[in-house]
């Protein structure tokens, strides 16, 4: 070999290993990138079963399936206050000891929280938003016109 050739290949090698070390195999993480906040897979299990539950499942799909969940978290991340964002974990931290995987009790929950509370504010802000806003309903549920009011001229009228 070629003292090049060897120097290239030392090269190519701590590269790798400087990328390998860096990168996270836990999969412990949430499945999109956030920039302020640091969710784990468990919260966004529970936040999916929480969008399920205030927009369930039936002949339209649910929020999980949605994936309000992300959208929740997106919007969270990049809308939200640090207040409000810690406030926010709190309440995913209080609703995970409370209810478990149960999503009776997690239904029960949610209508227990008090109006004022920060917590129940944004995830229902949040999650409606991201339902009114789904390609499921613009495309399937809101009915588009063009042009509003339409306009015929041979409407009779009786006087």
């Amino acid at each position: 070999m070629k003292r090049r050739e060897i120097i290239k290949q030392m090269f190519v090698m701590a590269g790798g290993l400087l990328i390998a070390s860096s990168c996270d195999f836990s999969g412990k993480k949430a499945s999109i990138a956030l920039q302020n906040i640091d969710f784990s897979a468990e919260d966004e299990a529970l936040l999916g079963r929480l969008v399920n539950v205030i927009i369930p499942e039936n002949d339209s799909p649910g929020g999980k399936s949605l994936n309000l969940h992300l959208f929740v978290m997106k919007m969270l991340d990049d809308c939200a206050s640090p207040e409000q964002q810690d406030s926010f974990l709190v309440g995913l931290k209080k609703c995970r000891k409370e209810t478990g995987t149960d999503d009776a009790k997690t239904l029960s929950y949610l209508k227990d929280l008090p109006e004022d509370d920060q917590f129940a504010k944004i995830l229902k802000a949040r999650t409606l938003q991201g339902y009114l806003n789904s390609e499921y309903v613009m495309t399937n549920k809101l009915i588009y016109e063009l042009v509003p009011g339409r306009y015929d001229g041979a409407v009779k009228i009786n006087a």
